[in-house]
């Protein structure tokens, strides 16, 4: 709650949308006229950060009083900030973000390039294709498969315990291991990555949606070989 002339203001609500050029604000103020305007940005000269200087100009017009850039803000008033940004839409679209190198099943290398091999336009003798977002792909020495598939055409027996090879997830599917991870060998894929400057993976492995143990295990790995941001498709 801030007060002002006597009066306490409290409950204002505040909507940022942050984009490549500039960051549009709304901020509603409960008994007053809704406070709608726009910055830039990106304005180092004025400010190091666009949504932090909106909250401040919305708090200084509220309070009537000047609020010196990069103050402690006392943001007691404010219910709700929310805050939607294309930053990292922008960076992908543009190729503009870190590099980093895509994990993925031996034998997959080329999925993401190759695709399933169709064409928008069959008989374009100019063929365009978009880039790959990643800088470098690594094949990973794993593979399960879901058992008892009703296509399977070697189908197996129903699920034993007793046998390690296989697992029963959460949702009730049977997975067999049928190359587990070597854990060594993974760690000097990753480490070779990180001699080679790359800070950033994506782990993309099959079935991970229903069998993310891999995928979690070699992002443990890699968290400890210290790369700073890792993402698994399983999550």
């Amino acid at each position: 709650m801030t007060k002002v002339n006597g009066e306490n203001i409290k409950g204002i609500r505040i909507a940022i949308d942050r984009g490549g050029t500039f960051c549009d604000v709304i901020a509603q103020i409960p008994g007053r006229a809704d406070l709608v305007f726009k910055l830039l940005s990106v304005d180092p000269q004025n400010y190091r950060d666009a949504p932090t200087e909106a909250i401040r100009r919305v708090l200084q017009a509220v309070q009537g009083q000047e609020i010196a850039p990069g103050e402690k803000l006392n943001a007691s008033a404010v219910e709700s900030c929310r805050i939607g940004t294309t930053i990292a839409t922008n960076a992908l679209l543009e190729h503009k973000g870190k590099r980093f190198a895509l994990l993925t099943t031996k034998g997959f290398k080329d999925l993401c390039e190759i695709g399933d091999g169709s064409r928008p336009k069959l008989f374009d003798l100019n063929i365009r294709k978009p880039k790959v977002l990643f800088d470098q792909v690594v094949e990973i020495d794993e593979r399960v498969t879901i058992e008892n598939y009703e296509l399977d055409p070697f189908p197996q027996p129903e699920y034993d315990e007793k046998d390690s090879a296989l697992v029963k997830t959460s949702s009730g599917e049977v997975i067999r291991v049928l190359q587990p991870v070597n854990v060594e060998a993974v760690r000097g894929q990753i480490r070779k990555l990180r001699d080679e400057g790359f800070t950033s993976l994506a782990v993309c492995f099959m079935h991970s949606h229903i069998f993310p143990d891999h995928e979690k295990l070699v992002g443990d790995i890699a968290a400890e070989e210290g790369l700073e941001s890792i993402s698994l498709s399983s999550e």
